[in-house]
């Protein structure tokens, strides 16, 4: 349990410092797919992305297949 833990913990340091750089990396545009949900008011922006979710969740299937064919 507790090297569970710490993966998960060092998993989202990972993902946290990708995400503090994310708009310096070149794949940055791929949040910015057509089909994305996004509305703006006055004083509110609320984002769905939708279409970037389903090419991700795609990208990770693929990979993650590859990697754990029986």
């Amino acid at each position: 349990m507790a090297k569970t833990l710490i993966l998960l913990g060092l998993l989202f340091l990972v993902v946290g410092i990708i995400l503090n750089f994310a708009g310096q990396l070149p794949f940055s545009k791929l949040s910015k797919l057509p089909g994305d949900i996004v509305v703006k008011r006055d004083n509110f922006i609320f984002y769905f992305p939708i279409t970037t979710s389903i090419a991700i969740s795609i990208f990770l299937t693929l990979i993650l297949s590859y990697f754990f064919k029986r």
